[in-house]
């Protein structure tokens, strides 16, 4: 199965997104998701999946699709492709119509000849319905009706009776040439505008996909050797390619620094500002800056499989799924245009019989159609939610998805690990002992070399930071070539040798048996008898105590769960307020622990390690970092980019502000059709400037969706 990525225009409510992605499931694509605020629609096909029938099924539908496939593009160019373009091209014929509203001042008697409005009208009707009239008969094909119904109905409702009216000459009572006019050029205002207010709720997102496009000097070589530098796009490099980076650019791609040092801005990524030292061996981001130095490097990553790439990605999809909120809207949008119709039927009947006029009350019926906004409702979480996790991509902070923004707001309880996560993970060996009588691999003596030897042997095969300090600090040539070897998850390391003599270097854990004294970081052990033992100190993150601090005014229980000792645990969480303390906990323990305490109140962990993923994947929220192992970053809902936690009050920030500004949103696009709706069935809006309300109510969501990049949510 192949994944397809397009862009699709012309999507204005959910709707439309819900008639697009209906489609594509009945022409038997998989896993299909339609992004209603980015464009972006996804599917998984099969080679014999037709792309250009797909398209053009989406084009009949009334939208757009782009694709980076000339092959399969579609050929047909639509007269008048956008909605700005619509407008101008309506307004033209529109303005003239309207102007006898101005009869009061000026008198434009040319204006009421009936076939010149006729005439002024039709090119606007055409254009309208051409966009209108087949995407609601489409979506009505779909079984999913559309906000484009009621504009329909309500446009062809004034052109046909004011048709009427000019062909039996019934008088200036049936000209309402200009209501359909207004109707369909207004609509098409009120989508620009609508479009262009959306639009910036993705500036985040797309300053980082700009920040995907340079230019970048090549490196190679010609017949004689001689190295040749020469421009390229960024998105022809390859895995190996060969660049130079000068003072003042940007890294084109993923790359590994092989001459040179550097000082590098990653904020692009990180949100972290302050640039770091890079050296030859060191990794490069694509997408960050280097602010001072010069250095040539090799491309470990092409540009739509880069770090930067890979986040734009998952932003992306995060944005296109639905948290438990919007279920309700999308609900009530499923059935809107029904019930409007039905409103509107009953608002036409009701006046008529009330006024005993046939003009008024279609036009009041009219107005209720145009009037009424499935959009808002369709729109007031996916707007919120690209603006949230925008202003979250842009500082380092990764959501998965878009129902862990929604999850922050339950939060009663944060659980953090230990080591790497309240401290920074950088060890150094502090104190070391051999133990009395204890034998090495040749059964000698045991010397300092040979404990040495042994410890980088097996700790060089772990991942766990006190294990990496070790090996570092320990490191040698000739280690020992184990028979077999393997990680004990939360307890250490474990090898057998040539000969069959079983070594392990671990927690007290498992060294328990053997000795009573528990202060120690690495126990080593052959054969079950303890050899020696290892002291390593850590340092305490500068943020840390903030972090805990904000939790704890804000009645957030702080708990800190780890797998070291527990007077260790004890002394970090006294100097850093933490309210309680559970340690000496393997992974399956601290997964048990993680499980109860959710079944007390929400609880949010943050942990950095192989043994905290089971944990984390059980938590209400699981955050990981950047620097943290595999494992843990795909577990995690959220992962914090810039290498430490002080973002995560801003994380939780983010979410619950968001959460706040989507229900914001509901009750807006509730309270706009509570109230427009009976407004326009009593008469006190004509249909023209309906139209135009139904258009900026979008943009009063849209607007209040922005808030959130300047918000104050920490």
């Amino acid at each position: 199965m192949e994944t397809v990525n397009w862009k699709v225009e012309g999507m204005s409510c959910s709707n439309c997104a819900l008639t697009i992605g209906n489609y594509l499931k009945k022409e038997g694509l998989q896993n299909v998701k339609v992004n209603l605020i980015g464009g972006d629609v996804s599917f998984n096909a099969d080679a014999d999946t037709s792309k250009s029938n797909i398209i053009r099924g989406i084009e009949s539908l009334g939208y757009h699709v782009h694709t980076s496939d000339a092959s399969i593009t579609s050929k047909h160019k639509r007269f008048l492709q956008t909605h700005l373009q619509k407008f101008l091209f309506c307004l033209i014929f529109s303005l003239p119509l309207m102007l006898h509203m101005l009869d009061k001042w000026i008198r434009f008697h040319w204006l009421m000849n009936p076939w010149l409005q006729l005439a002024l009208c039709v090119p606007v009707y055409i254009v309208g319905m051409d966009f209108f009239g087949r995407s609601a008969i489409q979506s009505i094909r779909n079984k999913m009706p559309n906000m484009n119904v009621l504009i329909a109905i309500g446009a062809t409702a004034a052109f046909f009776y004011s048709l009427i009216g000019t062909i039996f000459h019934l008088g200036d009572n049936y000209l309402f040439y200009e209501t359909a006019a207004a109707i369909i050029t207004l609509i098409f205002f009120g989508n620009y505008i609508e479009e262009v207010t959306i639009r910036s709720t993705q500036k985040a997102l797309n300053s980082l996909a700009s920040s995907q496009k340079v230019m970048a000097n090549m490196i190679a070589f010609d017949d004689h050797h001689q190295e040749q530098v020469f421009p390229v796009e960024n998105s022809q490099l390859r895995n190996g390619d060969l660049i130079l980076i000068k003072s003042g650019e940007q890294v084109p791609a993923d790359c590994k620094i092989l001459w040179g040092d550097a000082n590098v801005n990653e904020s692009i990524i990180t949100g972290e500002s302050l640039p770091v030292d890079k050296h030859a061996k060191d990794s490069l981001i694509g997408g960050s800056l280097l602010t001072d130095g010069t250095v040539r490097a090799q491309v470990t990553a092409a540009a739509d499989e880069s770090v930067l790439s890979s986040i734009i990605d998952l932003v992306k999809q995060a944005q296109g799924e639905k948290p438990p909120v919007q279920q309700m809207a999308d609900k009530i949008s499923a059935i809107f245009v029904p019930i409007v119709l039905i409103i509107a039927a009953i608002t036409f009947v009701g006046n008529y019989f009330y006024l005993h006029q046939l003009t008024p009350s279609l036009m009041r019926s009219i107005a209720v159609l145009v009037i009424a906004c499935p959009c808002a409702m369709g729109l007031a979480t996916p707007a919120a939610i690209a603006v949230g996790l925008g202003r979250a991509a842009k500082n380092g902070i990764l959501f998965r998805n878009a129902k862990s923004l929604e999850s922050f707001k339950n939060i009663h309880q944060v659980v953090f690990d230990k080591t790497g996560t309240l401290t920074t993970g950088e060890f150094s060996v502090d104190n070391f002992n051999l133990a009395a009588g204890s034998s090495g691999t040749d059964h000698s003596p045991l010397t300092v070399d040979e404990f040495k030897r042994i410890v980088f042997s097996l700790e060089k095969y772990s991942n766990h930071p006190i294990a990496k300090c070790v090996s570092a600090a320990w490191k040698m040539k000739n280690e020992i070539r184990w028979k077999k070897i393997e990680e004990i998850k939360g307890s250490g390391m474990k090898a057998e040798d040539k000969e069959g003599n079983i070594f392990f270097a671990g927690s007290y854990r498992a060294a328990s048996a053997v000795t009573s004294d528990d202060r120690h970081n690495v126990y080593v052990m052959k054969n079950g008898v303890l050899i020696g033992w290892i002291d390593v100190q850590d340092e305490l993150r500068a943020e840390a105590k903030k972090v805990v601090d904000y939790f704890r005014n804000r009645n957030i229980k702080t708990i800190l769960l780890s797998g070291d000792r527990k007077e260790k645990c004890e002394v970090l969480a006294k100097l850093l307020g933490i309210d309680e303390v559970i340690a000496e906990q393997t992974p399956l323990e601290k997964l048990h622990v993680v499980e109860k305490l959710n079944e007390q109140a929400p609880t949010a962990m943050i942990g950095d390690g192989i043994n905290d993923a089971p944990a984390l994947a059980k938590a209400t929220i699981g955050i990981s970092m950047s620097d943290a192992s595999h494992i843990a970053m795909q577990t995690a809902d959220v992962v914090l980019m810039n290498s430490g936690i002080k973002n995560f009050p801003l994380a939780l920030g983010l979410g619950n502000h968001t959460f706040i500004t989507i229900k914001q949103n509901l009750f807006w696009a509730f309270f706009y059709n509570v109230i427009a709706i009976p407004i326009a069935a009593f008469g006190f809006l004509s249909p023209a400037i309906a139209a135009l309300a139904m258009g900026l109510s979008d943009v009063v969501l849209a607007a209040n969706s922005l808030r959130l990049f300047v918000k104050k949510v920490v």
